[in-house]
């Protein structure tokens, strides 16, 4: 498998909870193409927890935002003929997140979020993504990310 997204992001922007590598308490989600989607596991531990057996709602939220703005960044590279890791870095943050949740999430199990690109302009990329956990849809979401503002992150 290719390098994660998010593992070619510069040090330092990579800080994110939900996916940066230099964050050892949080997530250390990673998102890679799978084609012409994107794709990311992660497997929810005890402290996700909303009620017993059953996943946090709010750890999907995260999972739906950082698998959004990694993709994001991916598209941002390939609409423009770059690699990941390349300057200038193409790093996106959310300027909307909707999660809709249809079945309850159960614990223990491997979640797979995937991603589907559906514009790409300039400034903004918007991804819808599903996440399934045994094959079955638990949640739905739409990320809407803009390109980082100039400065954001640097000091």
């Amino acid at each position: 498998m290719s390098q994660a997204f998010q593992d070619t992001y510069p040090p330092e922007l990579s800080h994110c909870y939900g996916c940066g590598a230099n964050n050892a308490s949080g997530h250390q989600l990673k998102s890679y193409w799978d084609g012409d989607e994107t794709v990311a596991t992660f497997t929810p531990g005890p402290e996700h927890t909303a009620l017993p057996g059953y996943v946090y709602g709010g750890l999907i939220a995260s999972l739906v935002d950082c698998h959004g703005t990694g993709s994001a960044s991916a598209a941002g590279h390939r609409a423009q003929g770059r690699e990941m890791g390349s300057e200038p870095p193409l790093r996106y943050v959310t300027g909307s997140l909707h999660v809709d949740y249809v079945a309850p999430t159960p614990m223990g199990v491997e979640l797979t979020l995937r991603g589907v690109i559906e514009e790409v302009t300039e400034r903004k990329v918007v991804v819808s993504e599903t996440v399934e956990a045994n094959g079955t849809v638990v949640a739905k979401g739409k990320v809407v990310a803009v390109l980082m503002p100039e400065g954001m992150g640097r000091g």
